[in-house]
């Protein structure tokens, strides 16, 4: 077992990783940037060392930095979080090589899996349905040509990385050259690659992505589904397991697919296979993500797994914990974003005066916030995602969305309602008001897109009068604002948030 292990990250993911060494009796290195010299993280762990300024290109970003740190830190393992350098195969590779094991899939499976376009490819070869798209488009005349092919409205898809970062919805070809300047600029920034692909842009379609963790003995287990529907700006706001849209059928054909994808690349330590679900219950492959999530709480909740935990087991070698997972109860997570909701969800920036987190039977926080944190014009907008409250209600029912009831004065927002936060206007309030309607509670709410009132097997049906509800009395403003609405910003494939 490992002595001593680097994060590579911030914020509360940092921190995760932190409570899991100190469980398995692992010496806990954090690295930081100078804005985030005072951050918990940097408190918790046993050792911190400065990596460099706050822009995260000279800091988080800055792979030679950060192994250098581990070798002056002793550190003979790297864990690195979720998002900067996770999904980054050269990084993973240059670990390995200086002697340093890297918590995370091979480099190979991060180059063939993380490229989203390679990803496909081997789906395919591996006869999982895919999204209808192309290859890497290299010129805007290439990408012209495949977006005719494929079909408007196209999704233009950043190549690597995650967080809903590099993408655009293009509805007409006059908008094509716009957004693929666009999205190839985004994606060099938050991923160092600005490489793009097209997507056909489907609806109506639900968001379902299955968790799996592998060992480097070949063994492979499933922990489930998650439903990550409703975002914004093509991120996850909103996620639970299991999904009330996935009946016995299709979990046994997403899981024997997942399984299937894991084994035909030899995949080991923790990994996300996402799905796109139509209304027949047709699944298909829309990319993978080669790391831990941030709504792998959801799934540990269900479950009982600690995958962080695996995770570094498998990392060290050892065998996989946990072959076969049994889903009990229901779980579900609200990410709070440091944007406020009643100014067209413009980033919050400032000081964080105070901090009430709520607490109670089956309410988890996974949080980095603390009075006097400051969020800096240097951080991007998502920076509140990783620093600010992530809130997990579970359920004891097996029923799926049964856990809505919880708490039935406030409906299932009470965590997010009792949330308290001074300095730094949060999404919160938006995302507590999500529950305080009857067919919320009943977990029968619908898509926009989903207004037909069909009723699918499993499911708690689909009826048009309570996406009306949902309509009138949760979203008003935040849907004329561009907040988050049921498979507002996730539908078809614009979902691709972390």
């Amino acid at each position: 077992m490992f002595k001593k292990l680097l994060i590579a990250n911030r914020g509360e993911i940092a921190l995760r990783i932190v409570r899991a060494c100190r469980e398995m009796g692992i010496a806990a290195v954090a690295v930081y940037s100078e804005a985030d010299r005072n951050s918990l993280h940097v408190r918790h762990a046993d050792e911190a060392y400065l990596i460099g300024p706050a822009p995260a290109r000279e800091s988080y970003l800055n792979g030679p930095r950060i192994i250098e740190v581990a070798r002056k830190a002793g550190a003979d393992a790297l864990h690195p979080g979720y998002g900067f350098l996770a999904e980054n195969a050269a990084f993973a590779q240059a670990c390995l090589d200086a002697g340093i094991t890297w918590v995370g899939p091979s480099p190979e499976s991060i180059r063939t899996l993380g490229d989203k376009v390679q990803a496909r490819r081997l789906m395919r070869k591996a006869g999982i349905p895919v999204v209808p798209g192309s290859e890497e488009v290299t010129s805007h005349g290439k990408a012209a040509s495949a977006a005719t092919g494929i079909g408007y409205p196209i999704m233009i898809k950043a190549t690597a990385g995650g967080g809903g970062r590099g993408i655009r919805t293009v509805y007409r070809p006059e908008e094509l050259p716009t957004a693929l300047e666009a999205a190839s600029q985004e994606a060099a920034s938050a991923f160092g690659h600005g490489a793009l692909y097209l997507e056909k842009f489907l609806e109506p379609v639900r968001h379902i992505e299955l968790q799996i963790i592998g060992d480097t003995r070949g063994n492979v287990a499933t922990l489930g589904e998650r439903e990550c529907s409703i975002q914004r700006r093509h991120q996850k706001m909103i996620e639970e397991a299991p999904s009330t849209a996935v009946d016995s059928r299709l979990r046994r054909q997403l899981s024997e697919m997942a399984l299937r994808a894991a084994r035909a690349t030899g995949y080991t330590s923790v990994g996300t296979l996402e799905f796109l679900v139509d209304q027949e219950g047709r699944a298909n492959f829309l990319e993978m993500n080669t790391r831990l999530q941030v709504e792998h709480p959801v799934t540990e909740l269900v479950t009982g797994v600690d995958m962080v935990a695996d995770q570094i087991l498998v990392a060290a070698g050892e065998d996989l914990p946990c072959r076969e997972a049994t889903i009990q109860g229901w779980a579900l997570e609200c990410r709070i974003a440091a944007e406020d909701p009643f100014n067209n969800f413009l980033p919050s920036v400032g000081t964080v005066s105070f901090v009430s987190v709520p607490g109670g039977p089956g309410v988890r926080v996974d949080s980095a916030l603390y009075d006097g944190l400051e969020f800096g014009s240097t951080q991007p907008c998502t920076m509140g995602w990783r620093s600010a409250i992530t809130t997990t209600l579970s359920s004891p029912s097996c029923a799926p969305g049964a856990g809505r009831g919880w708490r039935r004065s406030s409906g299932c927002g009470a965590p997010c309602a009792s949330s308290r936060l001074s300095g730094s206007t949060p999404t919160s309030p938006s995302t507590s008001r999500c529950w305080r309607t009857p067919t919320s509670c009943k977990g029968s709410w619908t898509p926009p897109s989903w207004r037909s009132g069909s009723t699918r097997s499993g499911t708690t049906g689909w009826p048009t009068s309570n996406w009306r509800c949902w309509r009138r009395r949760c979203w008003p403003t935040a849907r004329r604002r561009g907040g988050p609405t049921p498979n507002h910003a996730g539908r078809g494939a614009a979902a691709g948030g972390c």
